[in-house]
This record gives structure tokens, sequence and C-alpha cells, in this order.
């Protein structure tokens, strides 16, 4: 059993009974070639080969073609529709739906730094377009995939960040524009479930590794993972001081499923680990993980003066309501995304160059 037939395996164990409750359903998914996505799409042909749950699902996707060289499996799979379009303004599709996982976000820090306008308007006016075809199957379950980013910064004095906080990003910076836009696709669906005409439920995402996560994005577990298999010393560009949580992304699909099913309408859930570690800790983790320990080197110099910056969630809310839990450890969920990356450098011919 390779590294993601068994995460599945595990999903499907954790998630039966929420899968038992989309028996036979036809999902509309936005984002579906993507990180989340992919997963989403990995959960849910397994859960039907697995359950014969007879589900089925029709995904958007900008480029299908594309998505078929490096997920031939899902592209042929005879469950699965791929339609091609702009979140924005997709157009129509055929039949009707039984739940809808609107998951599309850019994940580009140069959108929201260059042409922020443009990160609004793909993520709102692509909740709205999610959000009228949710309207055309009244009472459907919508599941909003938000970010913790919604929260704007979190004091640094401040360990875990929960739901009931109420802070927010500075609307007059423009690199906010991503930040903003999902507090707003939050908005929408709060209206939409107070109009009565869906059941929109939000999982506010923080930082996630494992198979499917990319590597040449600004996501630093990301940037370090590339290293790692290139040979490179994985290189801290800054001072290596700021805190995250990593969940691994078996984990996190288990977790969507559940919000999906079992999720209040108009409740926030933070989705992701508790467990704290610094960037410089997490290159650490992951040249250990690598196989060359302390392989690493830090270029910037903390001030030992200024608290770190934090970017950590509290999960109470998902584990005492919803039953959920983070199972994989970050080491585990490490050589885990190592072994799956190298093994499809050996099967598709992918070099990690410097």
């Amino acid at each position: 059993m390779n590294v993601l037939q068994r995460d599945l395996e595990e999903i499907v164990e954790r998630n039966a009974d929420d899968f038992a409750e989309l028996r036979g359903m036809r999902l509309f998914i936005t984002g579906g070639t993507g990180f989340v996505g992919s997963w989403l799409l990995e959960s849910l042909v397994y859960a039907n080969a697995r359950l014969a749950l007879g589900l089925r699902a029709v995904v958007l996707t900008r480029d299908p073609a594309a998505f078929a060289k490096t997920s031939p499996h899902l592209r042929e799979e005879p469950s699965l529709t791929f339609v091609r379009g702009d979140v924005r303004n997709f157009p129509a599709v055929d039949g009707s739906f039984d739940a809808i996982v609107h998951a599309a976000t850019p994940a580009s820090a140069t959108i929201d730094d260059v042409t922020p306008l443009s990160m609004i308007e793909i993520v709102v006016d692509g909740t709205r377009r999610v959000l009228e075809l949710a309207e055309r199957n009244a009472g459907i379950p919508v599941l909003l995939t938000s970010s913790g980013a919604i929260y704007g910064r979190q004091p640094p004095e401040m360990p875990l960040v929960d739901e009931s906080y109420a802070g927010a990003p500075d609307p007059l910076d423009p690199r906010n524009a991503y930040h903003e836009a999902k507090r707003l696709s939050e908005l929408l669906c709060a209206a939409a479930n107070a109009a009565g005409t869906i059941r929109a439920k939000i999982a506010r995402l923080f930082a996630f590794v494992g198979p499917y996560l990319p590597l040449d994005r600004h996501f630093a577990i990301g940037n370090f993972i590339r290293d790692a298999l290139a040979g490179r010393t994985i290189e801290v560009l800054g001072d290596g001081t700021p805190v995250r949580t990593y969940q691994y992304a078996g984990d996190l699909t288990s977790w969507l499923w559940r919000i999906l099913v079992r999720g209040v309408p108009s409740c926030a859930y933070n989705v992701g680990s508790e467990r704290t570690i610094s960037i410089e800790q997490t290159a650490a983790a992951v040249a250990m993980a690598a196989g060359k320990p302390g392989d690493y080197v830090v270029r910037g110099t903390a001030n030992p003066t200024v608290l770190p910056a934090r970017y950590a969630c509290s999960t109470l809310r998902a584990r005492t309501e919803l039953g959920l839990d983070s199972w994989t450890p970050l080491e585990d969920a490490l050589g885990r995304t190592l072994a799956w990356h190298r093994a499809r450098e050996r099967t598709d011919g992918v070099t990690f160059h410097p």
C-alpha cells in the first residue's frame, strides 16, 4: 500500500458515517484540481470504491488538459465530470446538485501584491456565482473553504486564535485583498443562509503539508521540502521566528467532509493543527525527515525584543462539536510527503532543480 492509499484508507475509516450521508448524491466542486480539491477527489473516488456510494461529482477547472497530465487516473474516473470554466463566470451546468464544495482559491501572493483587484474578483465573484448555483438547488449544503487570514494579524501574545476573535485585516492595505475577500465571501454565505435558500458551512483553513501541496509558491514548508528533494541546503530567508501550525492533508480532508455533512450553517470552524512550531524548527524538521539533520540555514537575524509573529489556530470547536482530531504527527506528515514526491519522481521523471 503506497502513501496515498494508506491516507485514503484512514479517511474512509474515519468518515464512513459522513460518506454514508452523501450516498447517491451529485456534487459540484470548484477548485477540484488544486491542493485541497485533489484530496477531495481522491477521497471521493476511493470512498466510492470501498463503500459503493454511487457518488458523482461535476468538477470545475480552468484547465482539464493540464490536470489530465498530472492526475490521469482522476481525469479518467467515470464518476467525475470535468467542466472547463472560470469560477467567476462559469457556464450553466446541466442537472441538479445535492451539495456543493467551493474550494477554488488562487494560492498566489503575487496576485495580492500586483493585482489585488483581481484577487477580490476571483474570491468574491466566484463565491457569488457558486451561491447562485446553490440557490437554484434550494436548501442544499454548501461548504466554503475560507481562511485563517480573515482574522488579520494575530496578536503575538495570543497562543491560539479561535473563531470568536473579532480581529480583522487592515482594509487600507491592498496586500490584504485576499483576507478581506474571504471575509466578504463568508458574509455572502451568511446572508444566503439568512434568506433560507441554502445551508452554507464555513471552514477556515490554516497551514498544511502533504501530497499535492505546491512546492513553488509562498508556502515556507513547501519551499523547504523542494530544497530537500533537490539535495540543497534548506534556506530560511527570514529570521525563522514566526510560529505556525501544520495539519496533514489527509486529516484536512477528513475534516472537510465532516464539516460539509455535520457542520452548522453560518458557523465557522478553524481547520488545522494546534501543535505550534517556528519556521526555523520547521526547516530543521524537514531536514531531519529528509535524512539530512541540521542541513538548513537561517539568513535573517531575530530581534529578541520583539515577540514572534503567530499564525496558529484553536480547533476546540471542531473537536468538541464535530468530534474531529488531527491524528497525523508532523514528523509522519513530512515523511509521507517526501515519500510521495520521491515516488512521483521515479514514476513521472520529475526533477527538483536548484
